[in-house]
């Protein structure tokens, strides 16, 4: 099995609205031995405002965010896709990676017109190394020493987990520096708890999560809320009919039979109510699950007596039409859910069809007039507005006036708008940002922060 540890960069923390700006991977063996290394930058997108507070952090300079000699974002994830796949088939990892950085790059996919599901089709899967640490850090506790925050509460941030770890992280927050702690932690948890590094491993593909998670034995699932830890005996109580990865886990803390009779409509309140009764697995998402018998004794102080959690796990198995009406719930929790408002936000609203999944290839094959022409014949408005703004960075000159007019409109707008509910980052939002950032800073933090602003208010005129 091979390894592709990788980390992104990006303009700000919503995975929808914002956009990477390095992107680095290490390709290693089953032994995490590297083979390869991918470490590539582009420019902002010009409808794209960045967080100054990110630029801050990640220290991207406005320099940097223009710099001619670096590729568009269409060139670089062109460029990133390709290598991906000459790697292919691996599994890939990161840190925090499933909610975050993998979410930025599937948004870069599908805004660049190629396939989404990258990391987990084709023979390939995804795992998240800060998941493998949350289960060491309860399966094999001495492995890792786990900082304290200022709060005196312990962090997995990666910036902080690494150092107390033994790695030298003097660029935490460089995407290459990322990716080489994340590899260091996870040869700390691969040789020193081997088992729990299988486990989760054995979780990383849907089907084999889903094998677990489907057994009528009960099991350990271990969930985070807020940082906080809750590891909980559980069952499996049915399956969404409607997406196959979605898998319901009964609480064995709680009697079933105040459930057991409830109908598709009582499901339905007892999922959305808190604190959970029934829990929602998400089979493709690595989850931490592990036998009852693998906790520490000091893991099974919140639980019941082994029979009374195996006899209750009994009695939910035995209930077939039970099972079926909490999958009829989950299908149904977000039946009357409004689409959503923004291009961005639908992503997981289906797949383009055969007809325009062929076009999206051909659309990397040809030159920029043939890709014009066939942004007209697709048929996903989401595909289709897609390629509009593509061309419009990319190759404003294959538009006629009108519709070059019309993409210098629609981003005077998205940039400028007063709007303060709009969900991406603004101009005025973003001066708002970095004003309030200038008057805490110190030292070298104030010219850092007086030339974002500069570049910030240079959007504000560009546009206006």
């Amino acid at each position: 099995m091979a390894f592709i540890f990788y980390d992104t960069e990006t303009t700000g923390v919503d995975t929808a609205f914002d956009q990477i700006l390095q992107f680095a991977a290490i390709k290693t063996d089953n032994d995490l031995n590297e083979l390869d290394r991918l470490d590539i930058r582009c420019r902002l997108m010009p409808h794209i405002v960045p967080s100054p507070g990110a630029l801050r952090v990640t220290g991207v300079t406005p320099a940097m965010l223009t710099d001619p000699n670096l590729p568009s974002h269409y060139e670089a994830i062109c460029l990133i896709r390709a290598k991906l796949i000459e790697w292919s088939p691996v599994v890939f990892i990161g840190y925090n990676s499933i909610s975050f950085d993998e979410e930025l790059l599937r948004q870069a996919l599908f805004q660049t017109l190629h396939p989404t599901y990258l990391t987990n089709t084709s023979g390939n899967a995804r795992a998240d190394l800060m998941r493998i640490v949350q289960a060491t850090a309860i399966y094999s506790p001495n492995v890792l020493s786990i900082p304290i925050n200022d709060k005196g509460r312990q962090t997995l941030r990666l910036d902080q987990l690494a150092p107390a770890n033994g790695f030298a992280h003097d660029k935490a927050h460089e995407a290459a520096a990322d990716v080489e702690a994340t590899i260091h932690l996870a040869r700390i948890i691969r040789q020193r708890a081997p088992e729990v590094w299988e486990s989760m491993m054995g979780t990383c593909r849907k089907a084999d999560a889903l094998r677990l998670a489907t057994s009528e034995e009960p099991y350990a699932l271990t969930e985070f809320h807020y940082g906080r830890e809750h590891t909980l005996p559980v069952v499996h109580c049915g399956s969404n009919p409607d997406y196959d990865a979605q898998v319901g886990a009964f609480d064995l803390r709680n009697d079933p039979a105040a459930y057991l009779q409830s109908s598709v409509e009582d499901l339905i309140d007892v999922l959305n109510t808190s604190p959970k009764v029934i829990r929602t697995i998400r089979a493709n998402a690595q989850p931490i699950i592990f036998p009852l018998a693998s906790l520490p004794d000091d893991g099974k102080t919140n639980f019941r007596d082994d029979d009374v959690i195996a006899e209750r796990a009994a009695a939910i198995c035995a209930d077939v039409d039970f099972c079926q009406r909490v999958g009829q719930a989950m299908s149904l929790r977000f039946a009357d859910r409004e689409p959503a408002e923004h291009l961005e936000q639908r992503i997981y609203d289906g797949f383009p069809d055969r007809a325009d999944q062929a076009l999206m290839d051909q659309f990397h094959q040809t030159d920029w007039h043939g890709r014009r022409k066939i942004a007209e014949q697709l048929s996903d408005r989401r595909v289709r507005e897609y390629a509009r703004r593509l061309i419009y960075m990319e190759a404003p000159g294959v538009l006629s006036d009108g519709a070059r007019a019309e993409m210098d409109a629609w981003i005077k707008d998205r940039v400028l708008t007063e709007n303060a509910a709009v969900p991406w980052k603004t101009v005025p939002k973003a001066l708002e940002e970095v004003n309030k950032l200038l008057a805490k800073s110190v030292n070298r933090d104030v010219a850092n922060m007086t030339d974002i602003k500069s570049f910030i208010e240079g959007l504000e005129h560009r546009y206006k």
